[in-house]
C-alpha cells in the first residue's frame, strides 16, 4: 500500500509539473503574440479594420510595412478583408505590394484572389503586384481566384501576365481549382482563354514511396515480408494497402468535376473538347467510374448518354456495374465515406439498367481486393478480387439485383480467386493448417462462390458482422434465390473448404440452415481447418460469440462438436 501512494504521489507531482509546464508555454506564446501584435500596431489596426486607426498610425509616421509575428503586414489584411478604400489608402503611403507572409508566402494579391475581392485584386495589379506569384505550395493568384469563381480577377489577372496553365507542386492547374470547386463560369472563361483542359496532376507511386522504408526494416530483420523474387504481391503473399492503392494523382479538371459529381461543369468540359474516356493518368479510372464510386448516378447517366465506355476498367478492374453495386452496398464503417447516391434521383438500378442497355458486361471481374471498399478497415474477412456484378450483388443479398444482372447474361456461378494468404480481420491475419485433406487449390484458383457470399463469407473469422451492408430483406430470400433459380450447389466448398452451411452457422442462422438441408446440404462436412458446422457456430475466433440454438440444431442434425470454442 506504500510504494502504491509513493506511485500515486510522483505521478500527482509529474502531472502538476507538466500542467505548469503547459501553463507557462501557453503564457509564453500569448505574450508572444501580444509583443508581435504591439510591434506592428499599424497590421492590428488593419487587422480589426480600424480604418480611422490606421489613419492616424500613417499620418503619426508609422512603418507601414511593419509586420506581426507571421509576417502579415497591414496591405494583407486589407485584402483579406476586402477593404478597397483601406488597400488604396496603404498603397499611397508605401505598402510593399509584393510582401509575403512567412507562413505559406501568401501575398496581399493572393488573399484578395482568395476571398474573391476583385476590386482590391485590381488595385494590387496596378500598384504592381506580380500576377505571377507562388505560394510555398506553388498555387499562384489565378488559381485560387479560379477557386473561388471570381471572373473579374480571373480576367485582371490574365491580362497583367497569370500563367493560365500554370501548375503547383502537386500539378494542379486553374482549371482544376475552377472544376474541382463547381464554378462554372470560371470554368468556361479559363477555357475560353486557353486553358488545358488535357492537363493532369502528377502522379504518385505509394507504393514506391514506402519501399525504401521496408528495406531498411529488412535489413533489421524487422520487416513482416519484403519485396524479393519469392514476394511476389498476389502470387506469394496478399497485397499491401498501398499496392492496392498503387497511385495518386493524375487527375484532370473533367476527373476533378465527376468526383465531386458537378454535372454542369462536366458538360462545360465535354462541350470544350475534354475527351469523356480520358483515364486517370495513375490508377486509369475515366470519369464514369470515378462519378459512380462516389455515388453520382444523376451524373453517370448523363455521362451515359454522352457516349462514356460502360465497359472500360480501373486497374483494379473495377467496372461502371460493379462500381455501382459497391457504392450502393458499401460497408458501414466509422470514418466518413461516399453519401451522395443517397441523394440522386437516378437510383442503383436504374443505373445498372442504362450501362446493361448499352453493352455493359455482367461478368467483368475485378483483378484485386478493391482498396476503397473498406478503405484501411477492411473486416469484410475475405477477398474479392476475381468477383462479379452478380457476386457483388449476391455478397448484399440484392435479389433485384441479380435478377436484372441474370437477364442480361450474368454467369452465377463465377466466384472469387483464391487469394495469396489469407484475410485481414479483427484479430490481424489469422493462419491456419490444412488438415481436411482436401485438394490443393493454387493461388488464384477457384475462391468463393456467390452462395458462399449471400450466406456470409467471413462471418466466422471476427468482425465482418460489423460492417456488412445487405439488402433489408435480410440473407434468405438471396439464398433461395441462388438454389432454386440458378441451381446454386448447396454442398460447393470454397477455398477455405467452407460450405454454405458453415457460413449460415457462423451467424447462428437456424432458418438459412433449414433450408440448405432441405435441399440436400450435408451438414457433417469440416472444412479445411478442421471445423464441422457446429464449430463454426461454437465461437471459432475471438469476437464471435457461441450460438446455442444453433449448435443445438446442427447436432440434432448429426453434426459432430469438437468443443473448440474460442471465446468461451
Amino acid at each position: 500500500m506504500r510504494r502504491r501512494d509513493t506511485e500515486t504521489r510522483s505521478l500527482f507531482l509529474m502531472g502538476s509539473q507538466m500542467r505548469r509546464l503547459l501553463s507557462l508555454s501557453a503564457a509564453l506564446s500569448f505574450a508572444v503574440a501580444l509583443s508581435a501584435q504591439s510591434a506592428a500596431p499599424i497590421a492590428t489596426a488593419a487587422q480589426n479594420s480600424d480604418r480611422d486607426g490606421v489613419r492616424a498610425l500613417l499620418k503619426k509616421g508609422a512603418d507601414v510595412n511593419e509586420a506581426q509575428g507571421d509576417g502579415t503586414t497591414a496591405l494583407h489584411w486589407a485584402a483579406i478583408k476586402g477593404d478597397a478604400e483601406m488597400t488604396q489608402m496603404l498603397l499611397v503611403a508605401g505598402a510593399n505590394v509584393r510582401a509575403t507572409t512567412r507562413l505559406g508566402s501568401y501575398t496581399a494579391l493572393y488573399l484578395a484572389a482568395k476571398g474573391g475581392y476583385s476590386d482590391v485584386v485590381a488595385a494590387l495589379l496596378v500598384a504592381g503586384a506580380d500576377a505571377k506569384a507562388v505560394t510555398s505550395n506553388g498555387t499562384t493568384p489565378l488559381m485560387i481566384a479560379a477557386a473561388a469563381g471570381d471572373t473579374k480577377s480571373i480576367t485582371s489577372l490574365v491580362e497583367n501576365g497569370a500563367e493560365i496553365n500554370a501548375t503547383e507542386t502537386k500539378g494542379e492547374t486553374p482549371l482544376m481549382f475552377a472544376a474541382g470547386f463547381n464554378r462554372l463560369e470560371a470554368v468556361r472563361l479559363l477555357l475560353a482563354k486557353g486553358a488545358d483542359h488535357k492537363a493532369t496532376t502528377k502522379v504518385t507511386d505509394l507504393f514506391g514511396l514506402t519501399a525504401p522504408e521496408e528495406e531498411s526494416m529488412a535489413r533489421q530483420g524487422m520487416a513482416r515480408t519484403t519485396t524479393r523474387p519469392a514476394d511476389v504481391a498476389g502470387a506469394t503473399r496478399g497485397y499491401r494497402y498501398n499496392e492496392l492503392i498503387s497511385t495518386q494523382g493524375g487527375l484532370t479538371a473533367l476527373l476533378f468535376a465527376a468526383r465531386q459529381g458537378y454535372t454542369d461543369v462536366v458538360k462545360a468540359l465535354l462541350d470544350a473538347g475534354a475527351d469523356i474516356g480520358q483515364r486517370n493518368a495513375g490508377d486509369k479510372t475515366t470519369p464514369l467510374v470515378m462519378s459512380i464510386i462516389n455515388g453520382h448516378f444523376d451524373l453517370a447517366s448523363y455521362l451515359i448518354e454522352r457516349g462514356a465506355d460502360v465497359n472500360a476498367a480501373a486497374f483494379n478492374g473495377v467496372a461502371p456495374l460493379y462500381a455501382a453495386l459497391n457504392i450502393q452496398w458499401a460497408p458501414k464503417s466509422l470514418y466518413p465515406s461516399p453519401k451522395a447516391h443517397q441523394q440522386q434521383k437516378t437510383t442503383y438500378l436504374e443505373l445498372m439498367q442504362a450501362l446493361l442497355s448499352k453493352g455493359a458486361d455482367p461478368n467483368r471481374r475485378v483483378s484485386r481486393k478493391v482498396w476503397y471498399q473498406a478503405y484501411n478497415s477492411d473486416y469484410a474477412g475475405f477477398d474479392e478480387a476475381g468477383a462479379t456484378p452478380f457476386f457483388r450483388a449476391a455478397y448484399a443479398s440484392d435479389v433485384a439485383a441479380m435478377k436484372l444482372l441474370l437477364a442480361h447474361g450474368a454467369d452465377p456461378h463465377i466466384g472469387t480467386f483464391k487469394p495469396a494468404g489469407r484475410p485481414f480481420t479483427g484479430e490481424g491475419t489469422r493462419q491456419i493448417q490444412d488438415i481436411s485433406g482436401l485438394a490443393v487449390i493454387p493461388y488464384g484458383g477457384p475462391g468463393i462462390l456467390p452462395l458462399h457470399a449471400a450466406t456470409g463469407v467471413g462471418y466466422g473469422e471476427g468482425f465482418a458482422a460489423n460492417s456488412h451492408r445487405y439488402a433489408p430483406t435480410g440473407f434468405l430470400p438471396a439464398i433461395k434465390f441462388l438454389v432454386e433459380e440458378t441451381g446454386a450447389d448447396v454442398n460447393a466448398v470454397d477455398h477455405e473448404g467452407n460450405t454454405p452451411l458453415h457460413l449460415c452457422a457462423s451467424r447462428g442462422d437456424n432458418a438459412c440452415i433449414t433450408f440448405l438441408v432441405s435441399k440436400g446440404a450435408d451438414v457433417r462436412r469440416v472444412n479445411r481447418e478442421g471445423n464441422t458446422t457446429v464449430d463454426m457456430a461454437n465461437g471459432p475466433v475471438q469476437r464471435t460469440q457461441p450460438y446455442p440454438d444453433t449448435i443445438k440444431l446442427l447436432e440434432g442434425l448429426g453434426a459432430k462438436n469438437n468443443h473448440r470454442c474460442i471465446t468461451c
